[in-house]
């Protein structure tokens, strides 16, 4: 049940492929695509706590969740 969201990302149904880029400027397309997604937070939250180190989840990279963990790790 947990992982209902992912049936609800503005995600489904497109090429796999897109969130898993080999440029920044793929990355932006499929960043895009996050942008307007209502379960963005979920993924996110999926991908941090699962330690997610390749593609697109949430709207964000791997380099922008390690950053993300580490800003958490500070202020915590």
């Amino acid at each position: 049940m947990e992982l209902i969201w992912r049936s609800l990302g503005a995600c489904r149904g497109l090429d796999p492929d897109m969130f898993f880029p080999e440029t920044e400027d793929q990355a932006d397309v499929a960043k895009m695509v996050c942008s307007g997604c209502d379960v963005r937070i979920s993924c996110l939250e999926h991908a941090l706590a699962s330690r997610e180190k390749v593609g697109i989840w949430g709207g964000t990279t791997e380099r922008d969740r390690r950053r993300i963990i580490r800003h958490r790790r500070r202020v915590a």
